[in-house]
């Protein structure tokens, strides 16, 4: 990995000190874990873990730029949606895994003051709080108040939920199936370096599912579960006295997540905007990510009483609210802010760039489940 661009010397000894703790962790436990606390650690550690250190993550100069950051219109089209569903709760939004925070000032800008009570971010990093107040303040000062980071959930909730690139940054277990048998594929330390490590799988419960979901082929197949995902809808499904649920990623339905083609599951690195094979790629520097299994989180919601309102790709959520037309706002076609809104929606729309691999998949509780972003296109039946 010659090519990739070198950290410097602070950020090599950040993912240094989160590797020897990583260790630290499966000497402790006979030298294996599973790679689900491999991937908390990697993201989550306290200081070292890749959102809870102080490093660049968003943006140009970080190592992905999420669609809030492309452009405005992705969150003022999604404001549309919002404002529909807002008088039919408390008027609250929570928002998780906010990210930089280009997603709430879009949305504090394009919602009037009246129309909402409070905007809740729910955010565990220090860092991230501090990046997030600092866009709101600096982008939508005037509604900064209205504004009130969270460490844990409320007992109850009432109002919009939301989260862009959220449930794809969750901690996953990842299993191989060759024929009958099934491995738990963890994380041990050999010859200085972090492996791959197999574990037969005893815990009948998870042997049944796989045997259920993953394909029998020719050789071992490996991919991933998603229990913190179901486990994450289900918690806030029994909080939510009254609301909606927007849930924005990139991931499939089960037997598109489970196709005998895809081997290999679906995780991935990005480091500096390279894709990264190798999830043990500099620890801390590196974000680790699987794709969603739509059908799994539908399970979750409908399993703990929500309403399934919809299921689409993103492009077909954003055209059904309006993108293009928000689009023709931004000026005439020769200008250079319409060139560059243009540019940014085209990544946004594309069935090759994001547009048909991330999707949109929502819920509902006591409110109309008629929602003008799957108004065309919707995909349950596939889910």
């Amino acid at each position: 990995m010659n090519h990739l661009p070198q950290p410097d010397k602070v950020a090599l000894n950040h993912s240094q000190i989160l590797t020897k703790r990583i260790k630290q962790q499966i000497n402790q436990n006979h030298n294996w874990i599973s790679f689900a606390d491999y991937m908390q650690m990697a993201l989550y550690e306290p200081q070292y873990g890749y959102y809870a250190g102080g490093l660049k993550k968003f943006g140009v100069k970080g190592d992905f730029i999420t669609a809030p950051e492309l452009t405005p219109l992705f969150g003022q089209a999604l404001a549309k949606q919002i404002q529909d569903l807002l008088p039919q709760t408390a008027g609250n939004i929570y928002e998780f895994g906010a990210g930089s925070g280009q997603l709430a000032s879009t949305l504090l800008n394009t919602l009037s003051e009246n129309q909402f009570n409070h905007y809740y971010i729910i955010e565990l990093s220090a860092d991230l709080i501090s990046r997030q107040q600092h866009t709101i303040n600096t982008h939508a000062p005037h509604l900064a108040h209205k504004v009130k980071h969270l460490f844990m959930l409320p007992a109850t909730l009432d109002g919009i939920l939301l989260g862009n690139e959220v449930l794809d940054a969750m901690p996953v277990p990842v299993y191989q199936r060759n024929g009958s048998e099934i491995t738990e594929m963890g994380v041990s330390w050999q010859k200085d370096k972090l492996v791959w490590q197999k574990k037969i799988c005893h815990d009948a419960n998870v042997c049944q599912q796989i045997l259920h979901t993953f394909p029998q082929t020719a050789t071992p197949y490996q991919s991933e579960l998603h229990p913190r995902q179901y486990a994450f809808i289900a918690t806030l499904a029994e909080k939510l006295e009254r609301g909606a649920m927007i849930w924005i990623d990139y991931g499939f339905d089960a037997s598109q997540y489970y196709h005998p083609q895809r081997q290999q599951g679906t995780l991935i690195g990005h480091y500096r905007h390279h894709v990264i094979h190798d999830v043990f790629f500099n620890p801390g520097l590196t974000d680790l990510t699987a794709h969603v299994n739509f059908t799994r989180i539908a399970d979750a919601g409908i399993d703990h009483h929500l309403d399934l309102i919809g299921y689409t790709s993103q492009s077909t959520f954003l055209l059904n609210l309006d993108i293009i037309q928000l689009l023709e706002q931004t000026g005439k076609p020769d200008e250079p802010a319409y060139i560059a809104a243009a540019t940014a929606c085209q990544t946004l729309l594309a069935p090759q760039e994001m547009g048909e691999l991330f999707k949109v998949i929502a819920f509902g509780k006591k409110i109309d489940p008629d929602w003008r972003g799957f108004s065309q296109g919707d995909q349950c039946h596939k889910l």
